[in-house]
């Protein structure tokens, strides 16, 4: 089935605690374009026509002066906030929680924007085009009823900072390509030759070709049941915490540990990279720079 009005959702609410600042904004290519600018050429290249940006109700003059303002008469967008008191009835913020509740919570908040099928992304990670086009065709096949999703995967060692510790969703695949489940590892690092990741104290070696999220996902609104419910269920294990956050990736596995989703699992075959650290910002433009010197962008989008 066909489906029309393909939505990409970029979750920018971050604090950008580890970066310093806000990071989503940061200038990486030429004529001041940021991650964002990239990601969303990309997608309406793949066929979406609508974006829907989740920020912070203080970043809202901001972001309606430095980045709608680029998309006027060019591509539908739409502003959601993502605010802490945003809960459910009978929950209520924690005094002294600044951090916002997850990826997960970022998209819950987004429901009202999304009637149709859409794909969900970080605002400060680079994903490239191949990823935008396979979950564009899997998402135009796709009944919107249906609890069929995906994903598109990156290998570890593409992923990783020199500057510093990331975290990453673990996939492990079946034989057909769909995913059996993801597993959250923090606290990956490059030591020597070796990427390892520390885990309940001690020290665990992961391989550089393991395929891991990075939040590039492909969904039908059927989702927003499931984020509902386990919102829900988060909310009254660890609601009274100050930093414990609501995951995406959590969801999807529990979806797919009781077969209630099936995720396509997609090998991308771009080069991944972000800003996690300030650090990582110069190597950023780099990189936007060799793709614009080699035609795969136009110095303005």
């Amino acid at each position: 089935m066909k489906t029309k009005n393909l939505s990409l959702v970029i979750m920018a609410a971050g604090l950008g605690s580890r970066f310093g600042g806000l990071k989503q904004l940061e200038a990486v290519g030429p004529n001041n374009h940021i991650i964002m600018d990239y990601s969303i050429f990309d997608a309406v290249k793949a066929g979406f026509g609508k974006v829907v940006f989740v920020i912070n109700k203080q970043l809202e003059e901001t972001f309606r002066g430095l980045i709608l303002s680029r998309y006027q008469n060019k591509i539908e967008t739409e502003l959601v906030f993502q605010e802490l008191d945003m809960l459910p009835e009978g929950f209520e913020v924690p005094e002294k929680r600044v951090k916002p509740w997850g990826t997960g919570h970022a998209l819950l908040v987004a429901e009202k924007a999304l009637q149709s099928n859409f794909c969900v992304i970080n605002a400060d990670d680079f994903y490239g085009y191949p990823a935008f086009k396979d979950v564009a065709h899997f998402l135009n096949q796709v009944d919107p009823l249906t609890n069929s999703y995906c994903m598109a995967g990156y290998r570890l060692h593409k992923t990783l900072s020199p500057n510093g510790m990331v975290s990453r969703g673990v996939c492990k695949l079946n034989d057909s390509g769909f995913m059996e489940n993801v597993t959250e590892h923090t606290k990956i690092e490059i030591r020597g030759n070796e990427i390892v990741s520390a885990v309940n104290g001690g020290i665990q070696k992961l391989e550089p070709n393991l395929l891991v999220s990075m939040n590039c996902w492909g969904f039908t609104p059927r989702i927003f049941a499931y984020l509902r419910n386990d919102f829900l269920q988060f909310l009254k294990e660890k609601g009274r915490e100050t930093t414990s956050e609501f995951h995406l990736p959590a969801v999807v596995d529990r979806l797919v540990q009781k077969e209630e989703a099936g995720v396509r699992v997609f090998d991308s075959k771009s080069d991944w990279f972000g800003v996690t650290y300030k650090e990582d910002l110069e190597n950023t433009r780099q990189k936007i720079r060799q793709k614009v010197v080699h035609g795969e962008y136009p110095p303005t989008l």
